[in-house]
C-alpha cells in the first residue's frame, strides 16, 4: 500500500475526483439553455436550478470541515463523491420518464408542422390535450433533487482534500500543489463545457434523428442534455474508489530544501502535520464552542477581508459560468453546441492557465502575505481595466415584428396562428417573424432531401404589390465579427483575474491558526455558497429575465424567453460583472494595507523593545561604574 502513503498520489487522484465533480457542473452549465428551451423554465429558474446543489452543500460544509481530522477523512470524500454520482444520475431522469420532445408546437393531434398560414377553422382541431405532461411527471422538482444530492456528496471533498494535502506536504511545495489542483479543478468545467458542445449535436430523442428534416443551427432543435450526465456520473463513481485506500494519517512529505520563510507578517510556521484540537469532541461540546471558535475565526482581519474578496470573485464566476453561453448565443447568433465549446475552449483555459501561473510565482518568489495581497490587488485591478471594453463590444435587438410591438397590416389578421409556435423566419426585407404563420406565409417550397428552403405567398411581408417571401432561421444582428474580438477580451479578464486565486488561498491558510485550520476553510466556503453560489445565478437570471421583451407560451403558459433586448441584456449582465470584480479590488486593497498597518506598527514595537534594551543596558552599565567609583572611595 505505499503507492496510497504518497502525498503527490493524492494530489493525482484529488485532482481526477475534482475534475470529474466538476464536469458536471460545466455540463450543466453549458447545457442550461437546452434545457430551459426542452422544459420551459425562465433564466431566473434555470439559475436556481444550477446552484441548487449549493443547498446541501451549505448545510453540512462547517460541520465537516470543523471536525477536521477526527474522521477519516480519505474515506469520507470517497463516500461523498459516491453519493455525487447518485445524484448526477437523477439529474438526467427526466429524460426517461417523460415524453417526447413536440418541436411542432402544434400538440399531440396537430398535423401543421411547418406552421403554415391557417383560418381558424383549419386550426380548430388543433388542441392542448397533452398540456405538457413533462409539467405533469414533475421534473423540476426531480432536477432540484438531484443537484441537491450533488451538492451533500460534494461536501467534504474540497475541505478536506486541501487540509490533509496541506498537513502532509512540506510548506515549499504546498503551493505548487494547491496551484496544480486548482487548475486541474478547473479542467473539470472545460470538459463539461466541451462535451456539452458534442452532446447538444445530438438530437435530444436520439432515435428520432433519422426522421428530423432540421439541424442544429434551426431554432427548434434541442440537443441531447441528457447523455452527458450519464457519461459524467460514471466518471465520478469511478474516481471515488480510491479514497477507500488511502490511510487516515498520512507519513509527512520529506523537506529535503529548507526554504527561508517571511515573518514580517507573523505566518504561521506548520512544519509538522498537527491534529485538529476539537478531534476529541463530542458532539455537544461541538455546539457549544462552535459561535466561539467562529467568532474568533471571524475576528482575523486578514481571513475576513481575503474571503469578502474572494467571495466577490466567486459570485462573478458563478453568474458567468451559468449564463455566459446563453449571452453568447443570443448576442452573436451561435449555436447552443458553439457558444459551450467557446467558454470551454478559451475562457476556461484562460482561467487555468493563470491560476497555474500564479501558483508558480507565489512558489518561486516565496511571496510573503503582504505581497500575495499586492499581487492580488494589483492583478485585479489590472482585470477591472481590460473587462469595461466587453460593455461595448455587443450587437444590437434584430428587426422583430410582431402584433406586440407595433401595428399589424390587415392581410395578416387572416392568420389564426398558435401562441406555442416559435419557428422563426426572416422576410425578404429583413424582419424576423416569429414563425412562417406569423408572417402570413401559406406555400413552402422544399429541397429534394424535403428541407425547407422558403416560405412563399407572405402577406405581412412588404414587396411592392406582390406577396413576399421568408426564409427558415432568424435573420441575426449582422455583427458575428464582433465575437472574435469579444472572446479574446473575455479570455485575457479570465487570464489576468486568476492570478489571484492561489495568492489569496495561501493568505488564508498562513493567518489562521492550525487548530482552526480545517474549520477556517468550512467558514470559508460555506461564505462562498452563502454569498456567491448560491444567489449569483439567481440573481444573474432575474437581471437577464427583466430584458425579455417577448415571452413563450405553451397551453397559455408562459415559458421561456423568445426575444431579449440585446443592448440591455448585455450592460446588464457585463455590468454585474465589472460589479464584482470592483467589490474583490477593494477587498484585496484593504487586506495589503491592513498588512501594512500591521507591519509597521510590529516594525515600530521592535525598534521601541531595541531601545528600551539599550537604555536597560546603558543604565546597568552607568551603575556598574558607579559601583567601582564608590568601591574605589573606601579603598582609599
Amino acid at each position: 500500500m505505499g503507492l496510497f502513503n504518497n502525498i503527490k498520489f493524492f494530489v493525482l487522484c484529488h485532482g481526477m475526483l475534482q475534475l470529474a465533480q466538476l464536469m458536471v457542473s460545466g455540463y450543466l452549465k453549458g447545457s442550461i439553455t437546452t434545457i430551459e428551451k426542452r422544459y420551459g423554465f425562465s433564466s431566473q429558474k434555470s439559475g436556481l436550478l444550477a446552484a441548487f446543489n449549493e443547498v446541501g452543500n451549505t448545510v453540512l460544509i462547517v460541520f465537516v470541515s470543523f471536525f477536521g481530522s477526527r474522521v477519516h477523512r480519505p474515506r469520507c470524500i470517497g463516500i461523498g463523491a459516491l453519493f455525487a454520482s447518485l445524484g448526477v444520475f437523477l439529474i438526467a431522469l427526466p429524460h426517461f420518464i417523460g415524453g417526447d420532445y413536440d418541436y411542432t408546437g402544434s400538440g399531440s393531434n396537430g398535423k401543421n408542422n411547418s406552421s403554415l398560414c391557417l383560418s381558424e377553422k383549419e386550426v380548430s382541431n388543433q388542441t392542448c390535450d397533452q398540456e405538457n405532461g413533462d409539467e405533469r411527471l414533475g421534473v423540476y422538482p426531480i432536477f432540484l433533487m438531484g443537484q441537491l444530492l450533488l451538492g451533500i456528496g460534494g461536501v467534504p471533498i474540497q475541505p478536506f482534500g486541501i487540509s490533509y494535502i496541506d498537513d502532509y506536504s512540506i510548506k515549499r511545495n504546498s503551493p505548487f500543489y494547491l496551484g496544480i489542483l486548482f487548475a486541474v479543478t478547473v479542467i473539470g468545467p472545460a470538459f463539461g463545457y466541451i462535451m456539452a458542445s458534442f452532446m447538444l449535436r445530438f438530437f435530444v430523442d436520439i432515435r428520432k434523428m433519422n426522421e428530423i428534416i432540421f439541424y442544429n443551427k434551426d431554432a427548434k432543435w434541442v440537443g441531447a442534455w441528457w447523455l452527458g450526465f450519464l457519461v459524467a456520473g460514471t466518471i465520478l463513481f469511478l474516481t471515488s474508489l480510491p479514497y477507500m485506500f488511502f490511510p487516515r494519517k498520512m507519513t509527512k512529505e520529506e523537506n529535503i530544501e529548507v526554504s527561508a520563510e517571511p515573518s514580517s507578517e507573523k505566518m504561521i510556521e506548520d512544519k509538522k502535520p498537527k491534529t485538529d484540537t476539537m478531534e476529541d469532541l463530542s458532539l455537544t461540546e461541538f455546539l457549544k464552542s462552535f459561535p466561539n471558535i467562529l467568532m474568533r475565526t471571524l475576528r482575523n482581519p486578514i481571513y475576513l477581508l481575503v474571503v469578502l474578496a474572494q467571495v466577490n470573485l466567486a459570485a462573478m464566476v458563478a453568474g458567468l459560468a451559468t449564463f455566459m453561453p446563453k449571452f453568447i448565443e443570443k448576442q452573436f447568433t451561435q449555436t447552443a453546441s458553439n457558444s459551450a465549446m467557446m467558454i470551454g475552449g478559451l475562457n476556461i483555459p484562460s482561467a487555468m492557465l493563470g491560476i497555474m501561473i500564479g501558483g508558480v510565482i507565489l512558489r518561486r518568489l516565496s511571496l510573503s502575505v503582504r505581497s500575495s495581497a499586492l499581487m492580488s490587488t494589483t492583478v485585479v485591478l489590472i482585470s477591472i481595466f481590460v473587462a469595461i471594453p466587453l460593455l461595448f463590444l455587443g450587437c444590437p435587438t434584430q428587426r422583430i415584428f410582431d402584433k406586440d410591438f407595433g401595428l399589424q397590416p390587415d392581410q395578416c389578421t387572416l392568420c389564426s396562428c398558435s401562441t406555442d409556435v416559435f419557428n422563426p423566419v426572416c422576410s425578404s426585407d429583413g424582419v424576423e417573424f416569429r414563425s412562417p404563420c406569423h408572417a402570413g406565409c401559406r406555400n413552402e417550397i422544399k429541397s429534394e432531401t424535403n428541407e425547407i428552403k422558403n416560405y412563399t405567398d407572405c402577406a405581412c411581408v412588404a414587396s411592392g404589390k406582390t406577396l413576399g417571401y421568408a426564409t427558415p432561421g432568424p435573420c441575426g444582428n449582422g455583427c458575428a465579427n464582433r465575437l472574435i474580438p469579444f472572446m479574446i477580451l473575455s479570455s485575457l479578464t479570465c487570464f489576468v483575474a486568476s492570478l489571484s486565486h492561489t495568492p489569496s488561498f495561501m493568505m488564508i491558510l498562513r493567518t489562521v491558526t492550525p487548530q482552526d485550520k480545517s474549520f477556517a476553510l468550512g467558514i470559508q466556503f460555506m461564505l462562498f455558497r452563502v454569498l456567491a453560489f448560491l444567489p449569483s445565478p439567481v440573481l444573474y437570471g432575474h437581471a437577464i429575465d427583466t430584458t425579455c421583451i417577448k415571452w413563450g407560451e405553451k397551453c397559455k403558459t408562459r415559458t421561456s424567453c423568445i426575444y431579449y433586448n440585446l443592448d440591455l441584456f448585455r450592460h446588464r449582465f457585463l455590468g454585474l460583472q465589472i460589479f464584482f470584480i470592483c467589490g474583490g479590488f477593494v477587498s484585496f486593497l484593504l487586506t495589503f494595507l491592513v498588512l501594512r498597518k500591521l507591519n509597521s506598527t510590529q516594525q515600530q514595537d521592535d525598534q521601541n523593545n531595541d531601545k528600551s534594551k539599550h537604555e536597560d543596558r546603558e543604565m546597568k552599565e552607568v551603575k556598574q561604574l558607579l559601583s567601582i567609583g564608590q568601591n574605589t572611595q573606601q579603598s582609599v
